[in-house]
């Protein structure tokens, strides 16, 4: 081998192991390098190739509403909000049967829990919903539950529940008294029980508020159905409010469109309740509604399908929110629980533009403060106020007996805070300033 041959093998030998160096083949590392920060994850990784891909758990959200669905400011709110949960939650399903009376509660229940795999299964009204207490313990990987109009029994997984419309309706009185020129308003109301009498409560506050405020001495009518839908009974009912004792606001504790057909037909004004009923259900517009208000069932039914996700076998047995618990739609917007609504606009921009000339700035701006400070839980109407009783109301014999307070008796002294027990199942009596007519 000569010396020129050798430098070139030589040379290569050099050119290849430097090569190698540099690409790290066989290369050890005499010293580990320090991190000094965290690296940052802009991406979620890649999953595998066939790495089994996690399911949401399906819901089956069955409503047994009582009535109908069309033409119910109750069932209606109640078929949107499960509507509104579907189009958040794609592994939501909503079934429903309408016209449920309270011995077909439970086959029902049990066709939908057996044919429609059903776990979550709830009753529209407490008079037909309760029966499913009877068959909870049968199943129970399924959540059961019912409105509360007056019982407020539970089960590890029945589940009652109610929205804060008080906190509207207070508001809604506040814009009643400062409409009527007659002083009087008159309610069309469904039957006597616990919840007719604790949400026109509401309303008789934020009444006597307003009269306070502009030196006006407001009656109020009540006058019964005799159930929650009877249109010609509601009709008759209003039509003897405005024409025999002359009430120029009108406002409902029924679920038909009667009532407010009689203030279009009489020229007086009507406040609505449970759903925006110019904006959704056309029943009349805004030169008849001077406002409504609003109930978003879906905050409440929201929470019952987080707690069944998360796999809680002892749920939260009783909700009561009120106008500070919210839930996000799918379109983002954020809903309160309950809230003034009327021709799809919310708050003060709610009330009629053809009522407002009639309504004072002082007024106006305190619907604002109230809505507000009850947005951020900070006051409520039925701790603020007493409650006094008008003498008339509902004797209670089950679970326990109560009778109609007296006339006149201080129920609750302002600035206590009422139990939900109390206001839920032991409300029997019209406040003072209320006159129920035979």
């Amino acid at each position: 081998m000569n010396k020129k041959f050798a430098f070139r093998v030589f040379a290569l030998f050099v050119i290849a192991a430097t090569l190698l160096s540099a690409c790290g083949g066989g290369a050890v590392a005499t010293k580990a390098p320090v991190v000094t920060e965290a690296p940052v994850v802009t991406e979620a990784p890649v999953v595998a190739t066939g790495a089994p891909v996690v399911e949401p758990q399906k819901i089956v959200f069955a409503i047994e509403h009582f009535g109908v669905i069309a033409g119910s400011t109750w069932g209606g709110a109640q078929d949107r909000a499960l509507k509104r949960i579907e189009a958040k939650y794609p592994n939501v399903k909503y079934i429903f049967r309408e016209n449920v009376a309270p011995d077909q509660s439970n086959p029902f229940a049990e066709d939908m829990i057996a044919n429609e795999k059903a776990n979550i299964v709830i009753g529209s009204a407490e008079f037909m919903g309760l029966p499913l207490k009877d068959i909870a313990g049968k199943y129970p990987d399924v959540y059961f539950g019912t409105v509360v109009a007056s019982d407020l029994t539970t089960m590890p997984n029945f589940i009652r529940f109610f929205p804060r419309q008080d906190q509207a309706l207070y508001l809604e009185g506040l814009i009643a008294g400062a409409l009527t020129k007659t002083n009087v308003i008159g309610i069309v109301s469904a039957y006597p029980n616990i919840q007719v009498l604790h949400r026109q409560a509401g309303f008789v506050l934020g009444v006597q508020d307003a009269g306070k405020l502009l030196n006006k001495d407001i009656k109020v009518y009540t006058k019964y159905v005799g159930s929650w839908y009877s249109p010609p009974d509601e009709k008759s009912i209003a039509e003897t409010l405005v024409d025999t004792y002359k009430a120029d606001v009108l406002t409902v504790q029924t679920d038909s469109p009667a009532a407010v057909d009689v203030a279009k037909a009489k020229g007086v004004w009507f406040i609505g309740k449970d759903m925006d009923i110019v904006g959704e259900l056309k029943w009349a517009d805004t030169k008849t509604v001077a406002v409504s208000f609003d109930t978003r069932w879906e905050v409440i039914f929201d929470k019952m399908i987080q707690e069944y996700v998360a796999g809680n076998k002892t749920p939260t047995l009783v909700y009561y929110p009120g106008m500070e618990t919210s839930m996000t739609l799918a379109d983002g917007t954020v809903e309160p629980t309950v809230d003034l609504m009327n021709d799809g606009k919310v708050g003060l921009d709610a009330i009629s533009p053809d009522a407002l000339p009639s309504i004072p700035q002082a007024i106006l701006d305190l619907v604002k403060q109230r809505r507000d400070q009850m947005m951020a839980g900070t006051w409520d109407p039925f701790t603020d106020h007493e409650f006094v009783s008008a003498g008339t109301g509902l004797e209670l014999t089950t679970p326990t007996q109560i009778a109609i307070p007296a006339a006149g008796t201080v129920v609750k002294a302002a600035g206590v805070v009422p139990t939900t027990e109390f206001l839920l199942t032991q409300f029997n009596f019209d406040l003072q300033g209320t006159t129920n007519l035979k």
